[in-house]
């Protein structure tokens, strides 16, 4: 039973690896757009009920929109690649001539020449599915998607939803046990402390600084943030006078 539900909880966190991309990603836009809606709503000096509404209607139609777009994309990229490889083993089969030259020439600018250059080539054309991952790889620039397109959607959603959930906490919380705190302000530092543990998160998908990742991704929340509270508030000047 431990060693089952061991393997189990391995499992989870090698997919959470594969699929820490996706869920940065759509932590970001989940957290920066629904930040910016509770900004705007503040700037508009709307009531605590009317920003709760926004935002859970940003957050679920923006999460649900953003998840199918990047299963689409997922899914448009496999059967792309699909298509290609298709074309490139009828290729091989019918027109072997031409596609060894092409592998000839592939091999040639990477610095290969005299019997090393036909040992490489003859290696390589020996075997059809070698052949049409090479030619795949080195002449139409394809790479095999290897991550399952509706847990790309999924992660996407989940974190979306999950990160995107932060900005509206503290107005849910106080909607239903209701306090005198300053309501946009405890938001705002749950939000920033949101966005360095998902800029964090960002340095490990890009090998970057993790300084770097987190002022970038706590900035883009603040510059929506700033951008949607003036023009709330710019509105709700214009249509109330």
């Amino acid at each position: 039973m431990n060693e089952a539900l061991i393997h189990k909880q391995n499992s989870y966190f090698q997919n959470l690896q594969v699929y820490l991309r996706e869920f940065v990603y759509g932590g970001i836009d989940g957290a920066v757009t629904t930040f910016a809606v509770v900004a705007g709503g503040f700037g508009a000096d709307l009531n605590t009920g009317i920003i709760i509404i926004l935002g859970f209607a940003n957050l679920l139609a923006d999460g649900f929109s953003m998840s199918v777009g990047a299963y689409l994309s997922a899914k448009s990229d496999k059967e792309k690649y699909k298509k290609h490889e298709s074309l490139e083993y009828w290729e091989v089969e019918n027109t072997p001539e031409l596609e060894r030259e092409e592998i000839t020439e592939i091999y040639k600018a990477k610095g290969f020449q005299g019997d090393l250059l036909e040992k490489v080539v003859n290696q390589i054309t020996s075997n059809k599915d070698l052949w049409v991952a090479e030619m795949m790889k080195d002449e139409l620039h394809l790479m095999m998607e290897t991550k399952s397109p509706f847990k790309i959607g999924l992660a996407t959603l989940v974190s979306f939803i999950t990160v995107g959930f932060i900005p509206l906490l503290v107005y849910l919380w106080t909607y239903f046990y209701p306090s005198d705190s300053n309501i946009f302000l405890w938001t705002s530092i749950l939000t920033a402390l949101a966005f360095v543990v998902i800029g964090a998160l960002k340095s490990l998908v890009n090998q970057t600084s993790a300084t770097k990742s987190i002022a970038e991704t706590v900035s883009l929340g603040l510059l929506a943030a700033l951008v949607a509270y003036y023009v709330g508030d710019l509105l709700q000047n214009f249509f109330t006078t």
